[in-house]
């Protein structure tokens, strides 16, 4: 260990979050931002005195915040609603009332608030502790009282001058700070990395508990995939992006349209698909859920809002073409093992696009995937992780660059490519020997952090480089 602090206690449910689209560092983070403020005035007995507010937008948060839906996330927010239950379909209702009415209702009573002039963005200031910042303002008895948060990534939100992390407190049976300490407990009880995480998880939750909310998790993704396969038309927010994955699920099996989301999966899985027509099947998954995904449909963050689609791709390709019928232990399995590499990630690198590009996104939730498949497909826990590492391998460098600050091109494709990736690991991996590797999951995390260190800011979910200045569009709001 570099200290003598304990590891980190992460859950896979820190990985695996229930919100909406389209990001979890721009829309969800400031939404539960917003969210914890409000509780803070509350429990500091201020809120009943509030006279107005105003949210202050910083770094990535000002420059993509439009396109990926900050503001509305913090109206919705002020409204008093919440990502994981929130009717989605009713958003564009509600933000456009808001901006009629001018007013939310903060400790009991109705403050005026105008998204217009209410909601400020400084494209040009960025906050010392993150790319990611915001600043709250209340004006309590005629005084500002302001608090400022930041949105680290994967929905992730600290204050200004609290520790990022998650040290004190839980002490997990077995603990791992890194890849090489889990491979340590899974060799000296001889099990795979699904019964260690289980185990730890029961730190939290009772195994009833894991269970369920691993399987609404599923749930949300497989909804999430059915949905994108059943609805087309034009993504909002001026780009003109045509939603693709219906046109390819139709292809693919033209009588799945009347077919609920369980019914419409065994009916993949009973037919008879040649290669190229099982990655087109992997695509339309990953599309799917980042078309939703764009367009603030409800999805699972895996670990960001912008890489949601590779792991439920994954797994449905598990689920669809496996030889032998998937059942719900081997889902939950997969799903215990995809968060667990994720936390991985996060106590030693970043998640967050604003921080190392999309290889902290894609590249991260493709190496979640990979391991999961693999010890889903017998592979030892060694194997796992080195398919986890081949797959982050051949991600790094990744820029994020979405055109017009939008999470949709490239970032849509940019999940199809990296479910692809993930299955190509995980065969890699299961027919290799680990011990002969000479790149371990360890050493490629290490790896990321640096690439992000080194990386340009213009690279970092700023829309100032790459694809976003060479590509010209009408930008309009999300």
């Amino acid at each position: 260990m570099a200290d003598s602090l304990p590891p980190e206690a992460l859950s896979v449910f820190d990985m695996l979050k229930i919100g909406v689209g389209p990001s979890s560092s721009h829309t969800l983070g400031p939404w539960r931002a917003v969210q914890r403020w409000l509780g803070e005035l509350q429990a500091a007995g201020l809120a009943e005195r509030v006279d107005a507010v105003q949210i202050h937008l910083y770094g990535s948060l000002a420059l993509t915040g439009r396109g990926h839906c900050t503001d509305q996330a913090v109206m919705l927010a002020l409204l008093g609603y919440d990502p994981v239950t929130i009717p989605v379909d009713q958003i564009p209702a509600l933000v456009a009332d808001l901006a009629l009415r001018q007013r939310v209702e903060v400790g009991g009573h109705a403050v005026l608030f105008d998204p217009a002039t209410d909601i400020v963005f400084h494209p040009a200031e960025r906050l010392p502790g993150h790319a990611n910042g915001m600043t709250c303002v209340a004006v309590v008895d005629g005084v500002e009282r302001a608090s400022t948060y930041y949105s680290v990534g994967g929905g992730f939100v600290v204050a200004q001058g609290e520790v990022a992390d998650q040290r004190a407190g839980v002490r997990l049976p077995h603990p791992a700070q890194v890849p090489a300490e889990m491979l340590a407990h899974c060799a000296a009880g001889a099990c795979r990395l699904a019964d260690v995480v289980w185990r730890n998880e029961r730190s939290w939750r009772t195994d009833a508990e894991i269970r369920a909310q691993i399987l609404a998790i599923w749930d949300v993704m497989k909804m999430g995939v059915w949905r994108g396969c059943h609805t087309e038309g034009i993504l909002p927010g001026g780009l003109e992006v045509e939603r693709r994955a219906a046109g390819i699920a139709r292809r693919l099996l033209p009588e799945g349209d009347e077919l609920g989301p369980d019914e419409w999966i065994a009916a993949i899985r009973a037919q008879t698909y040649r290669f190229p027509e099982v990655l087109q099947w992997v695509s339309a998954f990953a599309l799917a859920v980042n078309e939703e995904n764009a367009n603030l449909g409800r999805v699972v963050t895996a670990p960001t809002n912008g890489a949601a689609g590779v792991i439920p791709a994954v797994l449905l390709y598990h689920v669809c073409f496996s030889e032998e019928p998937v059942t719900e232990d081997t889902i939950v399995d997969f799903l215990l093992v995809a968060g667990e590499v994720g936390t991985f990630f996060k106590k030693g690198a970043t998640i967050s696009a604003a921080m190392g590009g999309c290889q902290a996104e894609v590249g991260v939730s493709s190496a979640m995937a990979a391991a999961a498949l693999c010890e889903a497909q017998g592979g030892s826990p060694a194997q796992a992780f080195q398919a986890a590492e081949i797959a982050m391998e051949h991600h790094l460098g990744m820029t994020c660059d979405p055109i017009g600050g939008l999470v949709q091109i490239p970032c849509i494709e940019r999940n199809t490519m990296g479910a692809v990736k993930a299955i190509n690991a995980a065969e890699l991996a299961g027919a290799g020997a680990p011990e002969r590797a000479r790149v371990s999951l360890d050493a490629v995390i290490k790896t990321l952090r640096q690439t992000a260190e080194d990386m340009s800011d213009k690279y970092k979910e700023t829309s100032q480089g790459g694809l976003a200045t060479n590509v010209s569009v009408r930008f309009t709001e999300c």
